[in-house]
């Protein structure tokens, strides 16, 4: 069976909708960066997510091919997630989406390299046209942070986030965010086939000691 980072990593991916504190450790990813609202059709976050999966599945089937990575093995791609953030904002102001910055993010396991990536996105542009070349690949290492499950549409997540706020100033833990800890997000439902009322998504903020 294919490895499922979800199912091997639930602390991470699959949190409860009560908030709790984590240490998440570095990990690599393929990261792409934009700014803009998601929603725009044929914005630049469509366009780094198509980059993104594009990327990631040419790593993934490497295995049929010549390209060789030192300890690959079968895998699941692993969730969307994305880094958000507004200029002059701490948190979120989810009515300025207009002023959204981002980093979508997918993991890697960590076999992949970063001439692997740059392989693979001179693959995709040769085979599929895309030019993928603003995709990077990255360690995140976000350390101490507060996570909990959100179920239901992204317009109401300020709900889930006031309850991770009011958490952690009662288990004596302060808001951390910064230029590189930042509001993450992981999207563990597909919008285009899961109603809106049903998405789940884990909200991650950091945070650090009073």
């Amino acid at each position: 069976m294919p490895f499922d980072f979800k199912k091997e990593y639930k602390a991470f991916y699959q949190p409860p909708q009560q908030p709790q504190i984590v240490t998440i450790p570095a990990m690599p990813y393929i990261g792409m960066k934009g700014k803009g609202d998601p929603n725009e059709a044929g914005g630049e976050y469509q366009r780094s997510v198509e980059c993104l999966y594009a990327t990631a599945y040419t790593l993934k089937m490497s295995k049929n091919g010549d390209h060789r990575m030192d300890g690959y093995f079968d895998y699941v791609v692993p969730p969307l997630e994305g880094l958000w953030h507004q200029e002059g904002i701490e948190g979120m102001d989810y009515a300025r989406k207009d002023l959204l910055h981002f980093t979508s993010l997918l993991r890697l396991p960590d076999f992949v390299q970063e001439q692997d990536v740059l392989w693979a996105i001179d693959l995709v542009k040769r085979k599929k046209g895309l030019d993928c070349s603003t995709v990077e690949f990255l360690i995140l290492d976000e350390g101490l942070c507060v996570q909990a499950l959100h179920i239901g549409p992204y317009d109401t997540e300020p709900q889930t986030v006031e309850g991770m706020h009011a958490y952690i100033a009662s288990c004596g833990y302060v808001l951390d965010f910064s230029g590189v800890r930042l509001h993450h997000e992981i999207y563990l439902s597909d919008p285009r086939k899961t109603e809106a009322e049903k998405r789940k998504t884990v909200i991650r903020h950091p945070i650090a000691t009073q």
